[in-house]
């Protein structure tokens, strides 16, 4: 295999090559530290490097594999997390100005789960600022710069997971961890053509990872193929002390039978053409393996408004203090130098309205879904949107009508984004599962059955240097 070769398999294949020591982790390791290097500013995709780190872990994966001790599948995988999650030997900058020098002694659990399975972390990825808490409205809202898809430098990787959906997607790592509250890890794989699994609230400890909405925030994989979201998933999920909101429970997924999927009513309504074509396409490839129910209405609801009131009230108790001292004039994006005063506006009792709304919307959404084991939609009615403007100047004509970001995580409930094809642009598009509660083992078998079925994930951009 060659370096190029390996730099885009996938986290399973890497792990499987280390574990039967035809590969070692010290040499996958510096091909990724090397690639991180060569590509990571082009793309945006980068805060720190962790050489120190990461040849301290692979040499420690490797020593461990001769010994022939082996933790599982990701021993040996050298991986990246999004900067708002605390690690020792790097500041967690949470894509900010304001936070470039902060630095925390210890290691979020997610890093130290990831450890515990042998991991390698190499770079604190880049992200869009404070997670985009204050409202951005363009690409360049991080004092790193804007993250690039590397289909094309001169589109978004997407937000807020901006580096993790870029560095999976240009293989400068095995795998990525990104957060998503309401859109940031569908978004960014949609954009950058992987895979990422947003998991049910709950699913993940979230203890010493950036608070920005406590009754959404989630963190999950971004990675290159399906199986690789349920494997990650798995080594990270689980109960924690330190956060109260962590849950044990069961995977289970569909057996004995076929998975039954609602395609969802409108979802292609106001969506660019291609992205129209690639989703009808992969209704096609679905049917071979679900059973599909066209035209499933969504409970009608203001979902955006709903989303958007509780998480004012929540984002501004967040960051009152760097709000209130004034320092959110040191940040990138105009939007958000004001925006900050904004949330802080908010008013307790759109927030409160805004709780009592989401438990009715909750209810009708788990009801309506009963029936099936998922919803399927495109992740986004359109490609990336370019780097160079304002993102509500750049698609008018394809607003889209339905805003899944918003049902699914009202609700907490997971969702999975697979690569579909491509659009306009030569840009990826994706496809969307919006599963029940605890359900992820369910979204990565039809995921993992889509992708038995095509090639779009196994399709890589062709990288170039930053001029």
């Amino acid at each position: 295999m060659n370096s190029e070769d390996l730099a885009f398999s996938d986290a399973t294949a890497i792990g499987k090559a280390i574990a039967r020591k035809s590969l070692s982790s010290v040499e996958v390791t510096k091909l990724y530290l090397d690639r991180l290097e060569r590509f990571g500013k082009t793309y945006g995709a980068v805060v720190t490097i962790m050489h120190e780190r990461a040849l301290r872990e692979a040499r420690a994966a490797d020593k461990e594999i001769a010994a022939g001790r082996t933790r599982g599948p990701l021993h040996g995988v050298p991986y990246g997390v999004k900067d708002l999650l605390a690690a020792v030997g790097a500041p967690t900058t949470w894509g900010a100005a304001p936070y470039r020098d902060q630095v925390f002694d210890y290691d979020a659990t997610v890093v130290k789960r990831l450890q515990a399975a042998g991991a390698v972390l190499c770079a604190k990825l880049a992200m869009v600022e404070l997670a985009g808490g204050f409202g951005y409205n363009e690409a360049d809202a991080s004092f790193t710069g804007p993250g690039r898809t590397p289909w094309n430098r001169n589109y978004w990787s997407g937000g807020s997971s901006s580096g993790p959906g870029a560095a999976t997607s240009a293989g400068l790592v095995g795998f990525s961890i990104g957060s998503e509250t309401n859109g940031s890890i569908m978004v960014p794989s949609a954009y950058c053509g992987v895979s990422g699994l947003r998991p049910t609230y709950g699913r993940v400890s979230r203890h010493g990872a950036m608070a920005l909405m406590w009754t959404s925030d989630k963190l999950g994989p971004i990675c290159r193929s399906a199986r690789d979201t349920d494997t990650v998933l798995r080594a990270i999920a689980g109960a924690d002390a330190n956060d109260a909101t962590s849950r044990d429970k069961p995977f289970g997924g569909v057996r004995g039978r076929r998975p039954k999927l609602a395609i969802v009513k409108g979802a292609t309504a106001k969506s660019q053409p291609e992205v129209v074509r690639n989703f009808e396409a992969s209704l096609h490839v679905l049917s071979e393996s679900c059973d599909l129910v066209p035209d499933v209405p969504l409970p009608k609801g203001d979902y955006t408004d709903v989303f958007t009131a509780v998480f004012n009230g929540e984002c501004a108790s967040a960051f009152r203090d760097l709000i209130e001292s004034g320092r959110s004039r040191e940040l990138q994006s105009p939007s958000d130098k004001l925006g900050g005063y904004a949330v802080y506006g908010s008013l307790a009792v759109d927030y409160v309205d805004g709780m009592r709304l989401r438990a009715l919307l909750n209810r009708a959404v788990v009801r309506a879904m009963e029936p099936y084991d998922a919803i399927v939609h495109p992740t986004l009615s359109t490609v990336a949107l370019p780097i160079d403007l304002p993102f509500d100047k750049a698609y008018p004509k394809y607003p889209g009508v339905l805003d899944m970001g918003s049902v699914g995580n009202l609700t907490g409930l997971p969702s999975i984004s697979v690569p579909n094809g491509l659009g306009e642009n030569h840009l990826p598009t994706g496809l969307a599962l919006l599963g029940k509660a605890w359900g992820e083992a369910t979204l990565t078998q039809i995921a993992k059955a889509y992708q038995a079925r095509t090639s779009f994930h196994l399709r890589r951009p062709a990288l170039v240097t930053a001029p």
